[in-house]
C-alpha cells in the first residue's frame, strides 16, 4: 500500500473525481428533464435516453444543444406549479382567508400604519 502521494497524482486524482461528479450532475440533469418533458412523446424519451446511456457525452451534448433551451421553461413551468400547489395548500389548511386578510389590510390602513398605496398593492396581490 502507498503512504504518499505525490503532487501530480494529487491533482489528477482531485481532477478526475471532479469531472466524474460534474458529469454525474449533467447526466441526472438531462434524465429528470427527458422525463419531465411533456412535449415529447414516450418513444423520443426512449431513444434520447438509450443515446444518452450508450453514447453519454455525445448524447449529453447533443441534448443540450437540442433541447437546452426548453430545459429552463421546464424548470420555470414546475416551479410555477409547486409555488400554486403551495399556495392553495396553505388557503385550504387555516390559512387565513382572503376576506380575513382584507379586514386586516383595512385595520392597519385605518390606524395609518400603512398607506393607501401600500394597501392598494396588498389588496391587488391577494385578489390574484
Amino acid at each position: 500500500m502507498k503512504l504518499s502521494w505525490s503532487q501530480n497524482e494529487v491533482f489528477w486524482t482531485v481532477l478526475q473525481i471532479t469531472c466524474f461528479l460534474t458529469l454525474l450532475g449533467l447526466y441526472l440533469l438531462v434524465f429528470r428533464d427527458i422525463f419531465r418533458s411533456h412535449d415529447i412523446g414516450g418513444a423520443a424519451k426512449m431513444i434520447w435516453v438509450v443515446f444518452v446511456i450508450f453514447l453519454p457525452l455525445l448524447g449529453v451534448l447533443l441534448y443540450l444543444i437540442t433541447r437546452g433551451g426548453k430545459m429552463t421553461q421546464h424548470n420555470i413551468d414546475v416551479a410555477v406549479a409547486e409555488a400554486a400547489a403551495v399556495k392553495q395548500h396553505h388557503r385550504s389548511t387555516g390559512g387565513t382567508s382572503t376576506i380575513d386578510e382584507l379586514e386586516r389590510l383595512e385595520g392597519l390602513k385605518g390606524r395609518g400604519v400603512i398607506t393607501d398605496a401600500e394597501f392598494d398593492s396588498q389588496k391587488a396581490l391577494l385578489l390574484a
